[in-house]
């Protein structure tokens, strides 16, 4: 089974400040056809304008990870945590029993571009907790980001789910071996690319179940930078 998500399917709000894409219901975005797929909740693609940002709010009971494309973000939160993260950098906050947390663009001449990305924990009520990591994508390669339990550089979430990363050159091409009645969601973060044939541009997803592989390559000019989502 594959499916195709377009960019331009995808919920769109232009507050000034802020500059947002939601590739699943969200806010006022509604959608409740599209509410997320397997534990994978929200893919927001946001461009915050220099010195703004997201206010101090409340979340529980969410995986969230962030990881900026261009830029610097700044985070601060309801457990003391502060920190500033960059493109090659991630930040993952469980946010359990309830976190309230701000995130504010570092920097007051340039935008932040970013990816915001709340995944289902498995357990309810756990302890908030928050890090960054640095991610070493090497290219041509998938890099593990994000896993249930991981660790030596790779953040961990509550959730039978694995993040990866990759940044492919023109040529370039990765394949990842897809257990059975697991599935997976490929985001185009940046450039364009195919999985499985199927070509993909800037903002565009494919969910894929009941194959044995997912083959992603870059079949155009500049590089791309992909985002595969491998779930329960």
């Amino acid at each position: 089974m594959i499916a195709i998500k377009r960019s331009e399917d995808r919920g769109h709000l232009d507050h000034g400040w802020l500059d947002t894409y939601h590739s699943f219901s969200f806010g006022e975005y509604y959608d409740p056809r599209n509410m997320g797929y397997r534990s994978l909740r929200v893919i927001n693609e946001d461009v915050v304008a220099p010195g703004q940002g997201f206010g101090t709010h409340p979340h529980r009971d969410m995986e969230i990870i962030t990881y900026v494309l261009e830029g610097a973000l700044e985070h601060r939160d309801s457990m003391g945590s502060h920190g500033v993260i960059r493109p090659g950098e991630i930040q993952r906050m469980s946010a359990g029993t309830g976190v309230r947390h701000s995130e504010f663009n570092h920097s007051k001449t340039e935008p932040v571009h970013l990816l915001q990305i709340w995944i289902m924990p498995d357990t309810e009520g756990m302890k908030p907790s928050y890090e960054e990591k640095k991610i070493a994508a090497e290219p041509g390669k998938l890099q593990l980001m994000a896993a249930k339990g991981a660790s030596n550089g790779t953040a961990s979430i509550h959730q039978d789910a694995k993040v990866y990363v990759a940044k492919l050159a023109p040529g370039q091409s990765v394949e990842h071996d897809l257990a059975s009645g697991r599935g997976v969601y490929v985001h185009v973060a940046r450039g364009a690319a195919s999985v499985n044939g199927n070509p993909l541009k800037h903002g565009d997803a494919i969910a894929v179940e009941q194959e044995p592989s997912v083959r992603i390559a870059n079949e155009g000019a500049e590089q791309a930078e992909i985002l595969l989502f491998d779930l329960a």
